[in-house]
């Protein structure tokens, strides 16, 4: 779903944005810096995440239960 919208953007802030991801279009860049902030965010939240109680076993139990289908 997408949605159109007008928005004041501060160009230098735009361009620079556009050379750090590899962007060109201004609603490409939006749209890239919007992935980085959510990727951030979940990231953040693995690194938070107790991973001590998940065994070899385990771990390969959840895996068997992503792929069946």
């Amino acid at each position: 779903m997408k949605r159109h919208t007008t928005i004041n953007l501060d160009e230098h802030l735009i361009r620079e944005a556009s050379q750090v991801l590899g962007t060109e279009r201004v609603t490409d860049t939006v749209h890239a810096a919007l992935a980085e902030v959510v990727a951030a965010r979940r990231r953040e939240w693995l690194v938070e995440f107790d991973f001590s109680e998940l065994s070899a076993e385990r771990l390969e139990e959840l895996r068997r239960g992503r792929t069946a289908g």
